[in-house]
């Protein structure tokens, strides 16, 4: 019997994998991936520089452990070329590989502004373990790092590199930071606090090049103005990796169009993680895999289960600021109420009915984060 194949050994891929063997220890299973196969924690990214972590540090287990982990055949290296849905096979540089099930869990990438000048090639971009290390090897004797994008992977990076001792810049073009998660008040005590640090703020900018200025860059705006820096880091988003799945015909929409069961226009092939489209949302974030994951897993042991997605916070890791955001659902009509708090912000998201539907904490207002699940869990 040809085995369920997960194309993609991130978070979400090793998620589903984990959650499979949890119905049955022995079904054929493998995984497909372009890197080493290595398992690591993405989110620890943009927060181990100050911790002193290397990208070898980060890799918790080798694909060869997670094989032996998992009971599965784990394809490292090898990447996929094409996904031939009527004779379910992938092929690869290594040869086909057969399928009864397939799940795609290809991650995103990093989004690229169209940025001219002749050091545009030289911005960098972290989504895995091999940019990190790129980025670290960069930043190795190089005092300055300007960061493209204030949200909530560029206020990660901006503080992680505050703290392990660099001169930080960061441009947005959106004139606050976190903006599509934190209303104006919240995000203004973020800011102030990254500042403290030493963090330098550059909103409502446009950047358009980046130029060489001798052995440093000069990060260019459209008002004219302009910073130098020794690096910059590209932190502006991430769009869904679909190009397999289009090429394939499967239906593409933001990313790989998948129902409440994860099941894509193919009704063997699936889709889950940052990949995934599910009934219109997008949602890049940890919990929504680890929801995605269990139920994906029931249904292709036989027992088919839609993911629900509960209340979902998100911690951002700014120390600096402590700051949890509960988003509300994309399309909730509703306001802000904002409650201010010593060293903090406590911001409710109510709807027409006055029902918790969303939150924002920040300093030590982020303690409520467990009352307000609460209250948002039995509304």
């Amino acid at each position: 019997m040809a085995p369920i194949v997960i194309i993609g050994s991130g978070l979400a891929g090793y998620t589903l994998a984990r959650e499979l063997r949890k119905f049955d220890r022995e079904m054929p299973l493998a995984v497909v991936t372009a890197d080493d196969g290595s398992f690591y924690s993405k989110p620890m990214l943009s927060n181990a520089l100050a911790s002193g972590k290397g990208a070898r540090d980060l890799a918790l287990k080798p694909a060869a452990a997670m094989a032996a982990e998992l009971n599965a055949a784990v394809h490292a290296a090898i990447g996929v070329q094409a996904i031939d849905l009527a004779r379910r096979r992938l092929r690869t540089a290594a040869g086909e590989i057969a399928w009864s099930k397939l799940a795609l869990a290809t991650g995103a990438d990093p989004i690229r502004l169209p940025l001219a000048g002749e050091g545009a090639a030289a911005v960098l971009s972290v989504n895995d373990l091999r940019d990190y290390a790129r980025f670290r090897t960069a930043i190795e004797g190089s005092k300055r790092v300007a960061i493209l994008g204030a949200g909530l992977i560029g206020c990660e990076f901006a503080n992680d590199l505050a703290l392990g001792g660099h001169s930080v810049d960061i441009a947005d073009i959106a004139p606050q930071a976190l903006g599509r998660l934190l209303p104006e008040q919240a995000a203004t005590g973020l800011r102030d606090a990254l500042a403290a640090l030493g963090v330098r703020w550059h909103l409502g900018k446009k950047a358009v090049a980046v130029h060489r200025a001798g052995d440093a860059l000069q990060l260019a705006f459209e008002d004219g103005s302009a910073i130098e820096t020794d690096v910059v880091l590209s932190a502006v988003g991430l769009a869904p990796r679909t190009a397999l799945a289009r090429s394939a015909g499967l239906t593409v929409a933001r990313g790989i169009a998948v129902d409440r069961y994860l099941r894509s226009s193919h009704p063997d092939v699936y889709a889950l993680g940052d990949c995934a489209e599910v009934e219109g949302q997008v949602l890049p974030f940890v919990m929504p895999i680890m929801h995605a994951a269990r139920a994906l897993a029931s249904t292709l042991s036989g027992s088919e289960k839609a993911v629900v997605y509960p209340p979902m916070p998100v911690v951002v890791k700014t120390p600096a600021l402590p700051t949890v955001v509960c988003p509300p659902a994309p399309g909730a009509a509703g306001a802000w109420q904002i409650e201010s708090e010593a060293g903090g912000t406590l911001a409710r998201y109510v709807d027409a009915d006055g029902r918790l539907v969303g939150y924002a904490l920040t300093g030590a207002a982020a303690a409520h984060k467990n009352r307000l699940l609460k209250e948002m869990q039995t509304a």
